[in-house]
C-alpha cells in the first residue's frame, strides 16, 4: 500500500476549542499553510472523551471550513486521565525491536487498565545514568475505545486519521523546531489548556518527564461563577478580559488570582516530583502554552510564584506565516497553536 503524501493536518482537539494547523515544506524550512481554531460547546470533550461524534465531526468540517479546506489525512492529539496514561519506566538495556516483542508484558504492571483494551507504544529515552545495564522508557497506552471514537469522528468529518499522537510527545516536537536547546539543562513546556495541564520537562532538550494534571483554565470561570454569582458565558467573558455590568474589575481579578494561584501550585507540585524522582536539578524555564497563556498577568504571576522565567511559546518561531494568512492575528493567539503544530509536523514514515 502506497502512503499518501499530503502534508498532515494538525488537529488538537480540546475541550474548549480546536485547534488545527497544516505546514508546507519549503527550501528555506517551513511554512505555515493554514491554522484555524474553534470554540466547542462546553460538554462535548470530557477529561478526553467524546460524548457526541457526530457533533464533534460537524465542528471539525467547521474549523476546515474556516481555513478552506475539506479533506486530507490528519494528525490527531489525546491526552486525558481517563483515557491515556504516560509513565517512564525503566527496562534492561536493549533494542528497540526487543523491547516490541515483550512491552505488553512489562506494561501490565504499570496500567491501571485492563491490557486487552488499550493500545501500547515507548520512546526508549536512554541509558539511566546512575545504573549500567538499565535505560529509561516513555510508555503510552491509551484505551482502544477511545482511540476508536477520535478516528471515527475525524474520518466522519471527511479526513483520514494517519496518526494518533499525544500532546507530549506534540509539544516536544515544536519546541525541537523552534527552540536552541543548547546550554538549557531542564526545560519545562506547561501547556494550561481548559480542562487539563500538561507539564513536560525536557532536559537538554530531550523529554525526560511528563505529567498530566485534571486541572485547567476552566478553573478560572468556575471559581468566577462560585465569587460573583455570575454565568459561565460571562465568566469565560471576564476570563478573557472583558468587563460585564455590575461586576467590577477588582473583584474579577481577585477572583482569577485565587484560581491561579491553585494551577500555580499544582504546577509547583508537579516541579518538585521531578526534582525528587528525576533530577535534583532546578527548572531552567517555562515555555508556556494553552489558552490561559493569553490570560492577563497569567505568565508573569506564574514567574513570580514558580521563581522560574516564564516565556510565552511561539510554535511559529521558525515557522513562515504568509502575510495572506495575517500574520498578525495567528501571533496573538500562537501559544493556543503549539499542540497542533507539533502535530503537524509528524509524517507519516515517522514512529507512531
Amino acid at each position: 500500500m502506497f502512503l499518501k503524501k499530503r502534508n498532515p493536518i494538525g488537529l488538537d482537539i480540546g475541550s474548549s476549542y480546536i485547534k488545527s494547523a497544516q505546514l508546507n515544506n519549503t527550501k528555506e524550512g517551513y511554512e505555515l499553510s493554514f491554522m484555524s481554531m474553534l470554540r466547542l460547546d462546553r460538554d462535548l470533550i470530557v477529561d478526553g472523551i467524546i460524548t457526541d461524534k457526530k457533533r464533534l465531526a460537524a465542528s471539525i468540517r467547521e474549523v476546515l471550513k474556516i481555513a478552506g479546506v475539506k479533506g486530507g489525512d490528519a494528525v490527531i492529539g489525546v491526552s486525558g486521565h481517563s483515557s491515556v496514561i504516560i509513565k517512564k519506566i525503566g527496562m534492561p538495556v536493549m533494542t528497540a525491536e526487543e523491547l516490541g516483542v515483550s512491552i505488553r508484558s512489562e506494561a501490565e504492571q504499570y496500567i491501571p487498565f485492563d491490557i486487552n483494551d488499550v493500545n501500547i507504544d515507548f520512546e526508549i529515552l536512554g541509558a539511566k545514568p546512575d545504573e549500567a545495564g538499565q535505560m529509561d522508557v516513555l510508555l503510552v497506552a491509551a484505551k482502544k475505545n477511545v482511540i476508536a471514537d477520535y478516528e471515527e469522528a475525524v474520518d466522519m468529518a471527511g479526513l483520514d486519521p494517519l496518526i494518533l499522537d499525544v500532546d507530549a510527545f506534540a509539544l516536544s516536537n515544536m519546541y525541537e523546531l523552534n527552540y536552541d536547546s543548547a546550554g538549557k539543562r531542564n526545560v519545562a513546556m506547561v501547556n494550561v489548556g481548559a480542562s487539563k495541564t500538561n507539564i513536560n520537562v525536557l532536559h537538554d532538550g530531550r523529554l525526560v518527564f511528563t505529567r498530566d494534571s485534571a486541572m485547567g483554565s476552566n478553573y478560572h470561570s468556575e471559581m468566577l461563577e462560585r465569587d460573583l454569582d455570575i454565568s459561565r458565558e460571562d465568566a469565560d467573558r471576564l476570563k478573557l478580559g472583558m468587563s460585564i455590568a455590575g461586576i467590577s474589575p477588582e473583584n474579577a481579578e481577585a477572583s482569577l488570582a485565587g484560581a491561579s494561584d491553585e494551577i500555580y501550585a499544582e504546577i509547583y507540585r508537579s516541579f518538585e516530583y521531578f526534582k525528587s524522582s528525576v533530577a535534583e536539578e532546578e527548572i531552567g524555564e517555562v515555555i508556556l502554552s494553552g489558552g490561559a497563556a493569553l490570560m492577563k498577568k497569567f505568565p508573569e504571576m506564574m514567574a513570580e510564584k514558580l521563581g522560574v522565567q516564564v516565556e510565552l511559546a511561539d510554535p511559529f518561531k521558525k515557522i513562515k506565516i504568509p502575510e495572506k494568512l495575517g500574520p498578525a492575528n495567528i501571533r496573538k493567539v500562537a501559544p493556543m497553536a503549539a499542540v497542533a503544530v507539533g502535530l503537524a509536523l509528524r509524517r507519516a514514515g515517522d514512529k507512531s
